[in-house]
């Protein structure tokens, strides 16, 4: 036992020996949050507690794979393992067991992703398979069936959405198969249904921990509420802070509401910081404080003061590209392994100039978590109609666009289609081209509309393109619509802003060379030299939520302007967007520069932009000071106090960093801060 808690400082000795009762350990960036919770877990087995009544659930199985290694080294004596593993292979286990209650034979198989959308599109739907299919996956994680979402659907989209949301579901039962999202939403049904099996399943697994607790969903806390049925006995561990997954339906107020959704829950606060030094750590405290909704903790160093944080400002993303590549150069000829230096981003569109810059420069690198810009799927059907524009016979390109954006052309439509083109030894756009009147005897009438639509436009487009090269791009959208296809799908943040990073490159590119031809600006794209090679030993460039667990000596953020980081738009959060300039700062362990451009691409045109506002909350320098000018709370608003109940907002004003909000409760008014009420 003295083993195991010898090497923990005090607050993580506090959290290891917690043994009955919930327990929220707010684990802050480098404070030994794996450590803690796995000493945990061994300390709890060295009393005697039986293996078989823990649980511990993560989010990876990487992760469970290093708890249950590291528990198991700090014990002796143990004779079968725990259960560690990610929620969805406990849904999977679970059902195994218990999928009969549904009425459903347990030697179902478990389809992923892309079965999902081949079955979607097997219904011959006209919507995108992809769209369809993050429906299908936020209703399952809301706990909608089918009628409650063709009850809710207010467009008729989603009404054909939630009808196709049906048919899946009765294919998906007829078939004995079951998607992702059913290894949550089943095992809740059945013990949302069958008290029994609650029940059975909490005296069962009498310890829970759950691991970056944070990032849990509604569906997920539900769950947690129905494996303590019978006891509290739950440990969750997490960062309020570095909460940045709301757009994939993390819900913040998971950690946030822990205490009041377990009764007399002990906290306990890990601010001792063993990775970063005292500089980057100060600046992280310092963002994040001006966050309104967080528990509130304070970041310590171990490490001592270090270098201070270097703000990088350049005129545009190519010197600023040139500026971080000379850098790096200079740390890896100054003996600094390449592997310990990455540079991060928050949209990936961002990638593009920072990746010639390293190429121009020699300097090899890793994309982490993500495709090389010039390989996006969206860029490169951009690269594809320019390709046809420029040469009306290349197949290759024809082929990938014929249908996307989609025109009603099925598999079996093209392939006749090529077929064809082959025999008469004519390229697709030649055939199709002398063959306009005699499509119907190929294809179906819509099907040879579409077709003859699709080369009357790639006519209209090689027009443009000889006579105007910079109107190409407003041309191509205006007539085949790519951006606003891409718009339309789960992921349209980050394709469209690919697509106005490649628009805008290429306005700006035949703006400086007004003689450039299509073919010359795609000469000049397929000169762009690649990194021979992709090993550990190069440098890391990635999106900061690919960032998250990991750490590095000399770290640069680049991209620090108002609308880019912070992203701001709809849909977006501020605070979430504070959030992940945390988490990019304290990736950081001795070295940190910050970087923002006065001009970039946005939204497809060369703008001038301001600096960020986090350069000056973070208090690196100045920057665009914005003070949060509106709230979630609204005049009129019913909201509820835990001491003065239900009552009406009729004022909303602002004090310094936090929303005041005038209350009348039963005809009194009474002034209170907007973080100590919630809606009703």
């Amino acid at each position: 036992m003295e083993k195991i808690l010898q090497s923990l400082n005090k607050a993580q000795k506090n959290a290891a020996q917690h043994i009955d009762g919930p327990l929220l350990i707010l684990a802050g960036a480098g404070s030994g949050k794996t450590k803690t919770i796995t000493s945990r877990l061994a300390y709890l087995l060295s009393l005697g507690i039986d293996p078989a009544s823990t649980l511990t659930l993560t989010f990876t199985n990487k992760a469970a794979n290093e708890m249950r290694d590291r528990a198991l080294g700090m014990i002796e004596n143990v004779s079968y393992p725990p259960l560690l593993c990610t929620f969805h292979k406990f849904g999977l286990l679970y059902l195994k067991f218990h999928i009969e209650k549904l009425g459903r034979r347990n030697n179902f198989v478990v389809i992923d992703t892309d079965d999902k959308k081949r079955i979607i599109k097997s219904f011959g739907v006209e919507l995108s398979a992809g769209l369809i299919a993050s429906e299908i996956s936020r209703y399952k994680n809301n706990l909608i069936d089918p009628q409650m979402a063709l009850e809710k659907a207010e467009q008729e989209q989603y009404k054909k959405i939630a009808r196709i949301y049906a048919q899946y579901e009765n294919y998906l039962a007829d078939n004995n198969l079951v998607d992702f999202d059913d290894l949550l939403a089943l095992p809740y049904k059945i013990l949302d249904t069958f008290e029994e099996e609650a029940i059975a399943l909490s005296e069962r697994y009498r310890y829970i921990m759950v691991d970056e607790y944070q990032d849990t969903n509604d569906l997920q806390y539900k769950l947690l509420q129905k494996i303590c049925t019978t006891h509290n006995n739950i440990c969750v561990v997490g960062d309020d802070d570095q909460s940045i997954y709301g757009w994939r339906g993390a819900n913040i107020k998971n950690i946030l509401d822990f205490s009041s959704s377990f009764a007399d829950t002990k906290v306990v606060k890990l601010e001792d910081n063993y990775r970063s030094t005292t500089k980057i750590l100060k600046a992280a405290n310092e963002l994040i404080e001006h966050n309104r909704g967080r528990i509130g903790k304070i970041l310590n160093s171990t490490k001592g003061a270090g270098s201070d944080i270097e703000v990088l400002e350049s005129s545009d993303e190519n010197q600023e590209a040139s500026s971080v590549a000379r850098k790096i150069k200079k740390l890896i000829e100054a003996g600094v392994n390449p592997r310990n230096i990455a540079v991060l981003y928050r949209i990936n569109a961002l990638s593009r100039s920072l990746e010639e810059g390293l190429n121009r420069t020699g300097i090899a690198y890793n994309m982490v978590g993500g495709v090389k810009f010039y390989e996006r799927t969206e860029v490169k059907d951009l690269i594809s109609y320019l390709r046809i524009v420029a040469n009306l016979n290349d197949d290759f390109s024809f082929k990938r666009i014929i249908n996307r954006p989609k025109r009603g052309l099925g598999k079996v439509t093209i392939d006749k289609i090529i077929k064809s083109a082959y025999d008469a030894k004519q390229s697709i756009f030649e055939y199709l081209s002398y063959n306009q009147d005699n499509l119907e005897t190929l294809v179906s009438k819509k099907c040879a509309s579409a077709l003859n639509e699709f080369i009357q436009n790639i006519q209209t487009l090689g027009e443009v393109a000889s006579s105007a090269s910079y109107n190409v791009i407003d041309k191509l959208e205006e007539l085949f619509g790519v951006k606003a296809y891409y718009a339309q799908l789960p992921d349209a943040l980050e394709r469209v802003s690919n697509i106005d990073e490649f628009f805008g490159l290429y306005r700006d590119v035949i703006k400086q060379n007004p003689q450039m031809s299509v073919d010359d600006f795609l000469n000049e794209l397929a000169l762009q030299s690649d990194q021979d090679t992709i090993n550990e030993e190069n440098i890391s460039i990635m999106s900061i939520h690919a960032a998250k667990g990991l750490e590095f000596d000399h770290l640069f953020v680049i991209g620090l302007e108002e609308g880019f980081f912070p992203l701001i738009g709809d849909g977006s959060d501020i605070e979430e967007e504070r959030r992940l300039g945390y988490v990019a700062i304290t990736r950081a362990k001795e070295a940190l520069t910050l970087s923002y451009s006065q001009s970039r691409f946005y939204k497809g045109r060369r703008t001038e932009l301001g600096k960020s506002r986090f350069l000056n909350e973070a208090g690196v320098c100045e920057g665009s000071l914005r003070l949060e000018k509106t709230t979630s709370f609204r005049k009129g608003d019913l909201v509820r106090h835990k001491i003065f109940g239900i009552g009406r907002v009729v004022e909303v004003a602002r004090v310094k960093r936090e929303f005041k909000l005038k209350i009348n409760f039963s005809g009194t008014l009474r002034d209170i801060l907007a973080t100590f009420v919630e809606k009703v």
